[in-house]
């Protein structure tokens, strides 16, 4: 009896302590996130330092309470203010690899185009997380922001971010939508003119010009960022013209061919170029002053 007793106790204890030893085994902290190149991104904790490699991805990190993390940015990473302060490790065409790895990131975002690829093969082969941001819809911005805050461990600052963005957006729809009864004002997107360049259907500023009623008059070309002719131009002979810039000075040029519907009356339009060239939170600023732009044109 006594030797039963004594089994049955040690039974007893032995579940006791397993069920002890259960509960205070820590719960997988690892937490994982998709990037715009469709990798999982996976961390067995949130990111204590993170290194950005373009401006947008400055301004996302900023906006989704990632900043306490951010350890090195890149060059013209100047907003907010605070990026200001950051150190520079390069642009995307000179990156110091060095220093880069010098700082021990355990994260590097980079922008997922041209001479970055090259850079993510070797951070990877050094065994660094990277994350690559090329957001090209309103949504991708949105969730950037939602997906930078989970890697940062900033989740509530994130969601609400984003949350004000999309409702922020949902505005300018109905704001700026497109008269049912109305055609589509035609628009050509001047990014530089010696050369002369514009931007294809796939950058963010196309998105903004369809959403505010226009159409990019490149839209349907193959590069993102094609060089056009000026007979091209005065051949399609858009409704406006708008530059990224603080004023219109670039656009001068076409004041010399009266032919065009453009300058009857004058729509030239100049927008600051890091409001729609930076797939941020401030594109819908850029949005709405080029929604007011189209709709000025249209009238």
């Amino acid at each position: 009896m006594l030797r039963s007793r004594f089994s049955l106790t040690l039974i007893s204890m032995a579940l006791a302590t397993a069920s002890a030893m259960a509960g205070a085994a820590p719960a997988s902290t690892s937490i994982s996130v998709r990037d715009d190149a469709q990798r999982i991104v996976t961390l067995d904790k949130p990111a204590q330092r993170i290194i950005s490699l373009a401006p947008h991805i400055t301004e996302l990190l900023f906006a989704s309470g990632a900043s306490k993390s951010l350890v090195a940015v890149s060059d013209y990473s100047d907003y907010p203010e605070a990026a200001k302060k950051l150190p520079s490790v390069g642009n995307v065409f000179a990156l110091d690899l060095e220093r880069i790895l010098a700082l021990k990131p355990d994260l590097v975002i980079i922008w997922g185009t041209g001479n970055a690829k090259n850079l993510a093969n070797q951070l990877r082969s050094h065994q660094i997380t990277v994350f690559e941001s090329e957001p090209k819809n309103y949504e991708m911005i949105a969730t950037s922001l939602e997906r930078f805050a989970i890697l940062a461990g900033s989740e509530a600052s994130g969601r609400q971010a984003a949350g004000q963005f999309r409702e922020r957006l949902e505005t300018l729809r109905k704001t700026y939508a497109l008269p049912a009864s109305a055609a589509p004002v035609t628009v050509f997107y001047q990014v530089w003119n010696k050369p002369l360049m514009t931007l294809n259907d796939e950058h963010m500023v196309s998105a903004a010009i369809r959403l505010c009623g226009g159409k990019n008059i490149f839209g349907s070309l193959k590069e993102i960022s094609p060089t056009v002719s000026t007979e091209a131009v005065l051949a399609m002979n858009p409704d406006a013209f708008i530059t990224g810039g603080n004023n219109t000075d670039s656009l001068n040029m076409w004041r010399q061919y009266p032919v065009l519907k453009a300058l009857k009356p004058d729509h030239l339009y100049a927008i600051k170029a890091d409001w729609l060239n930076r797939s941020g939170p401030r594109i819908l600023d850029g949005t709405e002053a080029l929604c007011k732009a189209i709709r000025s044109a249209r009238q």
